[in-house]
């Protein structure tokens, strides 16, 4: 399962807050019944209704980093055929985000944004992205950013109840026993049924193959020739499906972190597991330099699996006033996960972990939470149920392993990756019980296409390197850049990197092919 925090708007909730200040439509959707003829017709681009939000957001982002930006912020809505075999029938509302800095000069366009999941808000990532994006680039482009459907507050995929992801979320992290992976599968199915009953027409309609033929229609209706976009992790999946569907129409594609598109999903899940690994020995590394020690000792490793122990037989409460539930291994699990993403995260982790050794995993929670999007009062964004849906839409069935494999490969990557092998071992099992029509994702070379930005992380624990490396050996015009660095994404956190893609957005300058920028 593909997850990914790319680019974080600056205060959470966001989107659940602007949401009123949204133009309103008098009907979400054209008659159902419309008829579509024998040859369907090439879908028209709907007009973007756009409204001034900018003091709601202002208001929420007020004293973050970059809120000092004289940036206008407006929300719009336009609609998508919901079926692009029926362009003329039934449509579904997308939302978007447009930011425009005051010293905006000489404009090219839009730079559309999507920071990944799938599942993650891209009316929330243009928020953060015109607060920390180098100004270089907010003085030539609106930043533009839409909810893909599924997502958000475009027509939200709901379907799986705040309490069964609570559970989701504090089940046995490492299942490597029979008895764990029969609770694990039946779990899936649970959340699988429970999808296939709340939308048991239309579940296989938030898709990746249709994002991007709605992101087309949106670079009409914003007025730009060509695209020009900045994907993040699952968002280089959808622009490199997005080069393969309109080679011609792209200007400037940046794919960072990208997801390996030539990965079966069993060799993806035990790269990703081995770069999971990876990842924490990174971060243990790092605490145990610290010149005043490390608060989990000589060996943080160790530390988690004993944490875990005591969690499974005692789970950890919180010293939040209000919070009832106790960590347990899953919570834990959960929170190093959120952590390894951002190595700006790493100092709460150790501290998170060192408070719950001693009784109280309030912080532990604070990062399982920000992971999976749960809010202060218990509800839930539609994270969790988007991610899986879209995931499972974009799964070809045929690729599906047997369960009695799936069982074997979680006792074999359970010993191999002690704390993430299990884990995704059995998440290859998530899509089979879903009932829903699949559409899955094409080959991708993209041949025609403009020059193509691919940017991978050696120390990426979620999209690893090599990912990167067949990426942009299968797009035609693909360029590799790579970044030295740990954590998940990297424009724009260093000069040598920001550089190259500021040129490459701007001027359509392409750097060098295999240029390695250092940590």
């Amino acid at each position: 399962m593909r997850l990914s925090r790319g680019l974080v708007a600056a205060a959470s909730g966001l989107l659940v807050a602007v949401s009123g200040c949204t133009s309103s439509s008098d009907d979400a959707a054209a008659d159902p019944s419309a008829s579509a003829s024998s040859a369907p017709a090439e879908p028209e681009a709907a007009e973007i209704a756009w409204s001034d939000c900018d003091a709601e957001i202002s208001e929420l982002v007020a004293g973050t980093p970059g809120s000092e930006r004289d940036v206008a912020f407006e929300c719009g809505r336009t609609e998508v055929p919901i079926s692009y075999d029926e362009p003329q029938g039934a449509t579904l509302p997308l939302f978007l985000v447009r930011a425009r800095w005051a010293q905006q000069t000489d404009r090219i366009g839009s730079l559309v944004i999507n920071p990944g999941g799938p599942g993650g808000s891209g009316a929330d990532a243009a928020i953060g992205s015109a607060l920390t994006l180098p100004e270089d680039v907010l003085r030539r482009f609106d930043v533009v950013g839409f909810d893909p459907r599924g997502v958000g507050l475009s027509t939200p995929v709901e379907c799986i109840p705040p309490d069964l992801k609570d559970r989701a979320i504090a089940s046995e992290p490492r299942p490597t026993t029979p008895e764990q992976v029969d609770e694990a599968f039946a779990l899936q199915r649970e959340i699988a049924d429970g999808c296939a009953e709340e939308y048991p027409d239309s579940l296989g309609t938030f898709n990746t193959v249709d994002t991007a033929r709605d992101m087309d229609l949106l670079r009409e209706s914003l007025g730009d020739e060509q695209l020009t976009y900045l994907g993040y992790s699952y968002g280089t999946t959808l622009g490199s499906t997005y080069a393969e569907l309109f080679p011609d129409r792209v200007r400037a594609l940046v794919l960072d972190a990208a997801v390996d598109p030539d990965d079966d999903p069993r060799a993806e899940a035990e790269q990703q597991s081995t770069s999971l690994e990876a990842s924490f020995d990174a971060f243990a590394a790092n605490c145990t330099g610290l010149v005043a020690g490390c608060p989990l000792g000589p060996d943080p490793r160790r530390f988690v699996e004993e944490l875990l122990d005591q969690a499974e037989t005692a789970p950890i409460p919180s010293a939040l006033a209000g919070e009832t539930r106790q960590a347990t291994p899953g919570v834990i699990m959960t929170a190093v996960l959120s952590a390894l993403y951002d190595t700006g995260r790493w100092p709460q982790l150790t501290q998170g972990l060192a408070t719950a050794r001693n009784g109280d995993a309030q912080q532990l929670f604070s990062l399982a939470d920000t992971y999976w999007g749960r809010l202060q009062d218990g509800t839930y964004t539609n994270l969790m149920d988007a991610n899986l849906a879209i995931n499972c839409a974009d799964t070809d069935p045929a690729t599906a392993l047997p369960e009695e494999e799936v069982r074997t490969l979680a006792t074999e990557w359970g010993q191999r990756f002690p704390l993430f092998g299990a884990a995704s071992a059995v998440q290859l099992n998530g899509c089979t019980a879903w009932e829903a029509e699949r559409t899955p994702i094409p080959e991708r070379d993209a041949e025609g296409a403009a020059p193509i930005l691919v940017i991978g992380n050696s120390g990426d624990p979620v999209t690893p390197l090599p990912g990167a490396v067949d990426m942009a050996e299968d797009l035609t015009s693909g360029v590799l850049l790579t970044w030295q660095g740990q954590g998940h994404t990297a424009y724009p956190k260093t000069d040598c990197v920001t550089g190259a893609v500021n040129a490459y957005l701007i001027d359509l300058v392409v750097p060098q092919d295999g240029l390695t920028c250092p940590a």
